[in-house]
């Protein structure tokens, strides 16, 4: 089931924009301490030194990907997600990312799209890493989220091993970015990379990719490769395995220009 949920955005939000503005956020993650990541990650907000409409930040990135949702879960409007809004509203752009969420008896791997007035939207993980044991954990989501005309773009936000499921984010609703939030392991890597640029390709949209550095508490490493692909799959941005804050341009007439050149997504399989 799709969901397009519209709900009261900033004036400026409504402003039909050619260009957005994506701040990319990579960085390495104290396992299991929020108050240290909000801390760390405050510190490269800082650092943004031009106007930015998005900034995506990655999965779990209050706590690392950690399968101990009791010890660690905030509630909604935790104060993870008051940080979230705290910053959205001093840097007058929307913050995205996923942390984890206690929602009456059920726990969330939950994306907060946080927009500068303060009212956010969600996602829930959908496909749930069963390698890691996530579906033991937290429960699916069943509703994926298209953020409606902000700033004049349609954007449908998606975290980390959602990336291999194709049909979960076909371009069925006319959005114009896809964003992957993730802590997505060294040795997949060329995976996560491949996958990124394919679902660029066959949705004719830009794909932003956020991954995290370091390793986990488990040992697990991650090298980051965060990545901008265009609506043709071609590599925009890719940063190495460093921390990292870099704001990119996307414009939106060529993209257009391209879809009407080549009307690939009339032809999509609809069942």
């Amino acid at each position: 089931m799709f969901c397009e949920t519209e709900k009261s955005v900033e004036k400026s939000s409504r402003i039909i924009m050619q260009h957005l503005n994506v701040t990319l956020v990579q960085t390495d993650l104290v396992w299991q301490n929020p108050k240290a990541n909000r801390k760390q990650i405050g510190l490269l907000l800082k650092k943004i030194s031009m106007p930015t409409n998005v900034v995506v930040l990655p999965e779990m990135f209050s706590t690392g990907f950690s399968m101990q949702p009791k010890k660690l879960a905030e509630k909604p409007n935790g104060i993870t997600a008051k940080w979230m809004s705290g910053w959205a509203a001093r840097l007058n752009a929307a913050i995205v990312g996923s942390i984890i969420v206690k929602e009456k008896d059920n726990y969330y791997n939950r994306l907060i799209w946080m927009p500068p007035n303060g009212v956010p939207q969600f996602y829930d993980k959908k496909h749930l890493f069963t390698l890691a044991g996530e579906h033991q954990c937290y429960t699916a989501g069943a509703e994926r989220l298209i953020i409606k005309n902000y700033m004049g773009w349609n954007i449908c936000p998606l975290i980390c091993y959602d990336l291999r499921f194709p049909e979960w984010a076909r371009n069925t609703t006319d959005f114009d970015l896809l964003i992957y939030v993730a802590n997505w392991p060294t040795p997949r890597i060329d995976a996560w990379t491949n996958l990124l640029q394919a679902r660029a390709i066959e949705n004719q949209c830009y794909t932003v990719g956020v991954n995290r550095i370091g390793k986990d508490g488990k040992d697990n490493a991650y090298n980051g490769n965060s990545a901008v692909n265009d609506f043709k799959g071609n590599a925009m941005l890719r940063i190495a395995d460093s921390p990292f804050v870099h704001t990119i341009t996307l414009e939106k007439k060529p993209m257009r220009q391209f879809r009407q050149q080549y009307p690939f997504l009339g032809d999509m399989d609809v069942a």
